[in-house]
C-alpha cells in the first residue's frame, strides 16, 4: 500500500497572487524539515485543506517543485517526494553559503555608515529576541533583516537575485528546532558585523560561508535524529 499524507500540519493563508509559491514553500519545508519522507504521495486535496486553498495552486506548487527536484508526478498516483541524501542537503547549503559569502565580502568594502547602524541595532534586538524565546517568529524575521541588509549593501543586485532564488529551496524555520542554533548564530552575527566595521572583506566572505554551512550539519543532524536515512546511507552520504 503507497504511504499517502493526510492530516498535514494548516499553514497560514497566503495572499490570492502568491498561492502556487506559498504551496510550493510550504510543502518544501516540510520535506526539508523530515515531517514528510522520500516515497510518500502528497495528496492535493490534503495539501489544499491544509492550506485553505482549492486544488489547482496546489497542483501548480507541486510542479514548481517538482521542476526542484524535491517532488516527482506519478502517473495516475500523485506527487511523491523524492529521495534526497546528506549530500543533497550540503550542496543546497553549499551554493547560498558561496553566494552570500561573495556579497559579504563585497559589502565590506561599500557598505555605508547608516547601514553599519542598522545591523548593529538588529544584532542587539536580535539577541534580546533570541534571549527571552518569548517569539520565534521574530527572532527568524530579525536573522533575514540582518542578512537582507548586507546583501543590499554589496550593491550586486543580479547576485543578490540569484541568492534569493536559492534561499527559497532552503526553509530555515527548522532551526528554531535545533538545540544549539540560536547560541551558534549569537556568536555568528556579532563577528560578520565586526569585520564588515573594519571592512574586512575576506574575513567577512569568511565568517559568512562558516555560518550558513554550519545549517547543513545542524540540519543533517536533526533529519538523522528523525530516522530519514538508513544506516547503510548515513556510511555512505
Amino acid at each position: 500500500m503507497e504511504p499517502t499524507l493526510r492530516g498535514l500540519p494548516r499553514s497560514a493563508k497566503a495572499r490570492p497572487q502568491q498561492l502556487s509559491e506559498g504551496v510550493a514553500t510550504y510543502v518544501r519545508e516540510l520535506i526539508i524539515s523530515g515531517q514528510v519522507r522520500p516515497g510518500d504521495y502528497l495528496r492535493t486535496e490534503a495539501v489544499g485543506e491544509a492550506m485553505g486553498v482549492s486544488n489547482t495552486p496546489v497542483r501548480e506548487g507541486l510542479l514548481l517543485l517538482s521542476g526542484e527536484g524535491f517532488v516527482e508526478f506519478v502517473p495516475r498516483r500523485g506527487f511523491m517526494v523524492s529521495a534526497f541524501s546528506r549530500q543533497d542537503v550540503r550542496d543546497l547549503f553549499w551554493v547560498q553559503a558561496s553566494l552570500a559569502g561573495v556579497l559579504a565580502g563585497r559589502a565590506a568594502k561599500l557598505i555605508s555608515y547608516d547601514q553599519l547602524v542598522h545591523l548593529s541595532e538588529l544584532v542587539v534586538e536580535h539577541t534580546a529576541a533570541a534571549e527571552s524565546g518569548n517569539d520565534p517568529d521574530r527572532v527568524l524575521e530579525l536573522g533575514h533583516e540582518f542578512h537582507r541588509t548586507i546583501n543590499i549593501a554589496a550593491d550586486s543586485h543580479r547576485l543578490a537575485s540569484v541568492l534569493a532564488s536559492v534561499v527559497k529551496q532552503l526553509p530555515n524555520r527548522f532551526y528554531g528546532k535545533i538545540e544549539g542554533h540560536h547560541e551558534g548564530t549569537l556568536h555568528d552575527h556579532p563577528a560578520i558585523l565586526e569585520a564588515l566595521q573594519k571592512h574586512q572583506a575576506r574575513q567577512a566572505s569568511t565568517l559568512m560561508r562558516n555560518h550558513i554551512m554550519s545549517g547543513a550539519d545542524e540540519l543533517i543532524a536533526m533529519l538523522e535524529k528523525q530516522g530519514m536515512w538508513s544506516d547503510r546511507e548515513r556510511s555512505t552520504a
